[in-house]
């Protein structure tokens, strides 16, 4: 009879855990303690075990040995971590009237023709006298020629690489570009537009930048930048709870803020505009004194609670808008817009909706221009090497093929967007902003290829 071949999958790889896990068809891959069968994680298999291990209560997905528990709650990874100054929850969140949040959500698919009918009839009369065909501007900018005739730089790449230069080149022709200033960018993921900003401005004096992103992100390009006279400051915070004016470096610096963004998803947009337009409905005097604490002992003390906060100076914004699909109602900025045309909760409902019909139909184009290519292929080629952005899954009903064309349905969504947009309009306009819309780079670029803009009037 032939030996069993210790490869992990037949049998376990010597010195390693005896376990066999079911779900990826192997056996355990953790080094074991000397003389054990099973890993820590396993230990339970081991019926000679005389400890027992049980979930952990901060983060079931791994266990802890029950008579290590509260040494193990103490420096558990999940545990809960000091919120920095500037996080203020639900801040930048918005707010909604209990009647608003009775109404229930309805699906495209669960809608009549009759319903779908009146919807459209409201938005094309909503959209009357509305500008919903944007200037194109299509620009570039001298910091990423190099960049852009590099032929290491594939497909992806170079995309991504035209939309930053239109949008520096646009910003340029805007007279963002400038020293005496901090650049925050919104969703910043790896910080690429703030990088190549960094490289069109290495001649100014006194530049630097925060990156906003709420998730813990790899390949950051930031790294690159340390050795520089500018800082790069990277807050990893949900714009939702983030307070600007309570950042120490803006209160330190004291620079007028840039706000700047890429593909800024659906709310997000929504988030960062009250992030910098408004403030916190708590009265300065009713905050609780400032308290100094002790993170650990024997540590340095630190300041917690009440933080001297000054106005945030915005002067100039550049957003490349997109998802409008993923916009919601509470955290919406142009609720005021809709209401002026007799629109309401309901209607930002099925607009937000029917907004992704815009590129659902670009993707039918390019799948007949490109047969070869799957649907995730092109999703991939329109979001390229940066993160994904989740696509709607509101898909169209095949008994109401009949009643709406395919160009038809593209229209109504590109209508929807713009609609949704000039309410963002509208907000920046009520605060002293002199905003605009335009086409910032071709369909073939990217399908979502409109740049919000704003500068104080």
């Amino acid at each position: 009879m032939a030996a069993v071949t210790s490869d992990g999958v037949s049998a376990p790889l010597p010195g390693r855990c005896g376990f066999y896990v079911v779900k990826k068809k192997r056996y355990c891959k953790m080094v074991v303690g000397k003389g054990k069968t099973f890993c820590g994680e396993h230990g339970n298999a081991d019926s000679d075990s005389e400890r027992k291990r049980i979930p952990c209560p901060l983060d079931p997905k791994h266990t802890v040995f029950e008579d290590s528990l509260s040494k193990h709650l103490k420096k558990c990874n999940s545990k809960e971590k000091p919120k920095p100054v500037y996080y203020v929850k639900d801040i930048n969140a918005g707010s909604v009237t209990e009647e608003e949040i009775a109404i229930d959500e309805v699906s495209i698919a669960e809608r009549s023709k009759e319903e779908l009918y009146r919807l459209i009839q409201k938005l094309k009369t909503a959209v009357k006298g509305l500008n919903t065909e944007p200037d194109t501007s299509l620009l570039s900018h001298p910091a990423l020629n190099e960049a852009l005739n590099d032929p290491k730089n594939g497909n992806f790449a170079f995309k991504h690489l035209k939309q930053q230069a239109s949008i520096l080149g646009n910003m340029e022709a805007l007279e963002l570009l400038g020293p005496e200033r901090c650049y925050v960018e919104f969703g910043a993921g790896k910080g690429k537009l703030s990088h190549w900003i960094h490289v069109a401005l290495q001649e100014a004096e006194n530049v630097h930048f925060l990156l906003v992103e709420r998730s813990s992100t790899r390949f950051k390009v930031d790294g690159k930048h340390k050795n520089t006279d500018s800082t790069f400051d990277r807050l990893q915070v949900d714009i939702q709870h983030l307070d600007l004016s309570r950042v120490p470096f803006l209160q330190e610096k004291q620079l007028p803020v840039i706000a700047v963004g890429k593909h800024l998803c659906g709310a997000a947009t929504d988030l960062a505009l009250r992030c910098l337009f408004e403030r916190s409905a708590k009265d300065k005097d009713n905050e609780p004194p400032t308290k100094r604490i002790k993170l650990q002992e024997g540590g340095e003390e630190v300041m917690q609670g009440s933080e001297s906060s000054e106005e945030v100076v915005v002067s100039g914004l550049t957003v490349a808008l997109c998802c409008h699909h993923r916009c919601e109602w509470r955290h919406y900025v142009g609720k005021d817009f809709f209401r002026e045309r007799g629109l309401g909760a309901t209607e930002f409902s099925a607009f937000q909706r029917m907004s992704s019909w815009a590129t659902c139909g670009m993707n039918r184009v390019k799948s007949s221009l490109n047969p070869e290519k799957s649907s995730h292929d092109i999703k991939y080629e329109e979001e390229g090497e940066e993160v994904e952005h989740e696509g709607s899954s509101e898909n169209f009903p095949d008994h109401l093929n009949n009643a709406i064309s395919a160009e038809e349905r593209e229209r109504v969504g590109r209508l929807c967007k713009m609609l949704i947009d000039h309410g963002r309009l509208h907000y920046l306009q009520q605060r002293g902003f002199k905003p605009s819309l335009r086409f910032y780079t071709s369909w073939d670029v990217s399908l979502e290829n409109v740049l919000l803009t704003a500068l104080p009037s």
